[in-house]
């Protein structure tokens, strides 16, 4: 893959940086970082996300950002460089599949809030319908996920883990229950012991009738 600054280190945006004196730092250390495939950390943060956001570019110009979730993993490594996603019903809109027919450059925001973490990826999309390519269907198949109307892949040009400053740790559902499950269990058995205690004692507490 490319280097991430040989893209969006633009003439104007390296000026900005040079009014700080970053330029030649960035410069420096974005010349050898990130050029290789995709690797084992790359792979692993990607397939367990449950969400991420999409960016493409309108005809008339104007950035539309876009968010996708879905189970765990529906987010796919497909090689080396490129990843998928199948596409669910929405809302009929298909801004960003429209917008691809023009432009097919995307870039993608993953999260992970818990750990603070983000990986940035740019890319070429291309979209097309599941029942046109049912081998690619069932490679991006998840588990839990509604039938794929159509599916997306992206040929990745580049990648860059962003700082974790200012990400503010969240945590869904799932997460909050498996952080807090050793703490809990050790008030459920306490709570079940003395409600057994008080069935021998006195069957008639709970109040069935």
């Amino acid at each position: 893959m490319d280097s991430y600054a040989k893209h969006m280190f633009t003439p104007n945006v390296r000026a900005e940086q040079d009014k700080v004196g970053m330029g030649a730092r960035y410069a420096a250390t974005y010349e050898t970082r990130l050029r290789e495939p995709l690797d084992a950390d790359a792979r692993a943060f990607i397939e367990t996300r449950d969400t991420f956001y999409l960016a493409t570019v309108s005809e008339t110009g104007w950035p539309y950002v876009q968010h996708r979730g879905g189970p765990v993993g529906f987010l796919k490594v497909l090689g080396l460089e490129s990843i998928g996603f199948a596409d669910y019903r929405g809302n009929k809109q298909f801004i960003s599949k429209g917008n691809v027919q023009a432009d097919d450059r995307v870039s993608l925001l993953l999260m992970d809030y818990p750990r603070r973490a983000r990986l940035k990826l740019i890319g070429h999309m291309k979209v097309e319908e599941a029942e046109d390519n049912p081998a690619l269907a069932e490679r991006l198949f998840t588990d839990g996920a509604a039938p794929a109307e159509r599916l997306v892949t992206i040929a990745l040009t580049a990648m860059d883990w962003n700082c974790p400053k200012y990400i503010t740790p969240r945590l869904t559902e799932a997460e909050i229950e498996a952080a807090i499950a050793p703490k809990i269990k050790p008030l459920t058995d306490h709570i079940q012991a003395l409600e057994a205690r008080l069935d021998r004692v006195d069957p008639a507490w709970r109040g069935d009738g």
